[in-house]
């Protein structure tokens, strides 16, 4: 099978990743923070330490501000319901994944409002709309880094600069570019930022983490055990211990520790590099066939390596069965949980094939996936 669907979850991982679950599972799988004895503390040791790798990755100062979610979107709920109040305004724009739209939808009920910035059909906000948008009671506004549909990179260090005039709070979605683009949480002006752990970062799924990177206090969205003041039926006020209630994703974390080991030593613009070039590739050799509609940007350096695609006169979903079942590789069709910024690009009624590149994709990956769309579109 040839992957190209690292935008849903990066595959495979690196050797030492599957190597770091196994022996979290064999050798010292006991219950972190809850235990005096050896294992208990080497779980507690290799999270704390993978709080470190994240934060260095990063530009965070203070570890205990890496909160450990189950993904991204745990993360995010974290966030924009931990700030949120009745009476308070959110911005946020079409591009954005339901893991955004849905909790601020939801928060609607009890009166927060929003405003949904337009992007326009490559994916792209206008800062002058973005920045119109803020109003009096506006507390938050939440924007995508990379857009999980096109691959659009946004101008977040631009973005973060609006937010600090207008002193308003900035929530990053950087599910499609934590361990592909370089971050810089200081430089960016983020205040909180999201990401999955099975992506780019190249660990497990049902790991990730909120970064806080200012002094505010979120309130809590769920309580229960923490291994710490164990006496007190309140929840723990201090970080990370008051938005970790329960058991810790040992095995999970410590392969997420392995995966951001394997992007310090192999280096962001390594990766970057080598996704851009196959980027490269693969839309100059889509672009000598008529039949098939390229989405997103025209230019590479405004995307990463995530290509929407449709056929003339063929459904996303068959196109995916074919490549699938006929070619072996594997992609991702439909409306990809992002239904309006399938609006903003013209496919909220057909959907889109898209691809994802990743860090172990090759050359040969690529011609075949051209080789199969040429076959099929005939």
């Amino acid at each position: 099978m040839i992957y190209l669907d690292n935008a849903a979850t990066t595959f495979p991982k690196p050797k030492s990743v599957y190597k770091s679950v196994m022996e979290a599972m064999t050798k010292y799988g006991a219950n972190p923070g809850r235990g005096s004895h050896a294992m208990a503390i080497k779980g507690a040791t290799i999270i704390y330490e993978t709080r470190e790798l994240l934060a260095q990755l990063f530009n965070l100062d203070d570890p205990m501000k890496v909160i450990f979610t189950f993904n991204a979107t745990d993360g995010l709920n974290m966030a924009i319901k931990g700030l949120l109040n009745p009476g308070d305004h959110v911005v946020t724009t079409e591009m954005e994944h339901n893991s955004v739209l849905r909790p601020i939808i939801e928060l609607e009920k009890i009166g927060v409002e929003n405003t949904i910035v337009k992007c326009t059909s490559e994916g792209k906000v206008d800062l002058n709309l973005l920045e119109s948008a803020i109003k009096n009671n506006t507390k938050l506004i939440v924007t995508t880094h990379v857009s999980n549909l096109t691959g659009t990179i946004f101008p977040v260090e631009e973005i973060g600069k609006i937010c600090r005039r207008h002193e308003v709070l900035y929530l990053l979605d950087a599910s499609q570019s934590a361990g592909v683009l370089d971050i810089d949480l200081k430089k960016f002006n983020v205040d909180f930022m999201a990401i999955p752990g099975h992506k780019g970062l190249l660990g497990p799924q049902g790991t990730g983490a909120l970064l806080i990177n200012n002094d505010i206090e979120l309130k809590q969205i769920k309580e229960g055990g923490t291994g710490s003041l164990s006496s007190s039926l309140e929840q723990p006020n201090f970080y990370p211990d008051k938005l970790e209630a329960g058991t810790h994703n040992l095995p999970g974390i410590a392969g997420l520790n392995a995966g951001v080991k394997y992007i310090l030593n192999r280096g962001i613009e390594s990766i970057y590099s080598h996704e851009k070039n196959l980027l490269d590739i693969f839309i100059k050799e889509l672009k000598k066939n008529d039949k098939i509609k390229i989405y997103g940007p025209e230019s590479i350096e405004d995307r990463i390596g995530v290509v929407p695609v449709n056929i003339e006169g063929m459904d996303s979903s068959e196109v995916a069965t074919l490549l699938d079942t006929k070619y072996k590789i594997a992609v991702r069709p439909g409306l990809h949980c992002a239904p309006l910024a399938h609006k903003a690009i013209g496919t909220d009624k057909i959907g889109a094939v898209r691809f994802g590149l990743g860090p172990f994709n090759k050359k040969s990956d690529i011609m075949a996936a051209v080789k199969a769309l040429n076959e099929i579109s005939l």
